[in-house]
């Protein structure tokens, strides 16, 4: 196969997610946060593993997502939807039975007013200004969401990966006093407010890039593996260069494959002069620039030419690749592109 390989380790997935619903404590429970075609390896295949481990609850960006979502899993589960309830989602909220977060008066408005009845959750912002009511805005319709079908009140920390950050405590103290005296289920923890303790779960947890073997998660098993099939295999002298723009010279004897991927795969340009790729254990770094639909590798230590070399695999996790391009594991693992073959692996 000319194509390179993205493998999906699903029981990597379930046990990450049942490790997460572990350190969310007794009484807690842990959805599961799908959102951006699971982190780009596929929601349904990635929901319905996790429904497997035990959610019930799961969370998409938008309401079209939803639709993969529920086509999934069935009825039963309950997906929610961080936008909220956006013009034109009113059909699809409505025969798909997703549960919108609403963040603004405009969309409690529109949310009552075309669905009466149907469940909801509401959207606080705590401190991070990105989503969610204000202070003031919440305490206006507070009575009014009270007595409407609300089954979440929620709120996103905006430094949860730095557990001494002043913030995390601004926010949770925020949330609390915007939220004291509701009987209803609350939110804040995704994966590093799981991480920073009970006093951060409340009733439910939303682990997402913790899931997919992604930090803060340090204990994450790593759930994406690539493979890039290596196409070619060539000598060059000292003095020699290779690719565009002549970046890297030879300076000894070297042996370089060429292998089919390149910034169109999400591999980006950035990362490789601090990138390396793998022959089992053996690295080898990649020399020139990633183009387009290429990457040229040293293999000179070697001891025969290999038939493909691993990008992201135990050793160069989607978070050492994120350091090499100056990023965050997030945006590796959503760039990786269409033209991967996806392999789904579980015992």
């Amino acid at each position: 196969m000319t194509t390179s390989t993205l493998t999906i380790d699903l029981d990597a997935l379930a046990g990450n997610w049942q490790a997460l619903d572990a350190a969310s404590g007794p009484g807690v429970q842990t959805a599961a946060v799908v959102k951006a075609d699971g982190y780009g390896l596929d929601s349904g295949r990635v929901a319905q593993t996790l429904a497997r481990a035990g959610a019930r609850k799961f969370f998409v960006a938008v309401a079209e997502e939803g639709a993969a979502v529920r086509q999934a899993l069935g009825p039963g589960p309950e997906i929610c939807v961080f936008s909220g309830h956006m013009g034109g989602d009113t059909d699809m909220i409505h025969d798909l039975q997703l549960t919108p977060m609403l963040n603004s008066i405009d969309q409690m408005l529109r949310h009552v007013e075309a669905l009466p009845g149907h469940p909801f959750g509401v959207q606080l912002d705590s401190g991070m200004n990105r989503l969610g009511m204000e202070a003031a805005e919440w305490a206006a319709l507070r009575d009014i969401a009270l007595g409407q079908n609300i089954r979440l009140i929620m709120s996103h920390l905006a430094c949860a990966d730095e557990p001494d950050h002043p913030m995390n405590a601004q926010q949770l103290q925020a949330f609390r006093e915007m939220t004291e005296g509701c009987d209803v289920p609350r939110s804040l923890a995704a994966t590093g407010g799981i991480l920073l303790g009970p006093d951060y779960h409340f009733d439910v947890t939303r682990p997402g890039i913790g899931l997919y073997g992604g930090l803060p998660f340090e204990q994450a098993r790593p759930v994406a593996l690539v493979s890039l099939p290596v196409i070619q295999c060539r000598d060059v002298e000292p003095g020699e260069t290779v690719g565009y723009g002549n970046t890297w010279t030879a300076q000894r004897p070297s042996r370089i494959a060429t292998v089919a991927a390149g910034y169109a795969d999400g591999i980006h340009r950035i990362m490789a002069p601090k990138t390396q790729l793998f022959a089992g254990d053996i690295p080898c770094p990649i020399v020139g620039r990633i183009s387009m639909d290429l990457i040229t590798a040293d293999v000179t230590d070697l001891e025969e030419d290999p038939q493909q070399l691993d990008l992201l695999n135990a050793r160069q996790t989607v978070d050492v690749l994120a350091d090499n391009a100056g990023t965050i594991g997030y945006e590796i693992l959503t760039s990786l592109g269409a033209r991967y073959r996806r392999r789904y692996v579980s015992s």
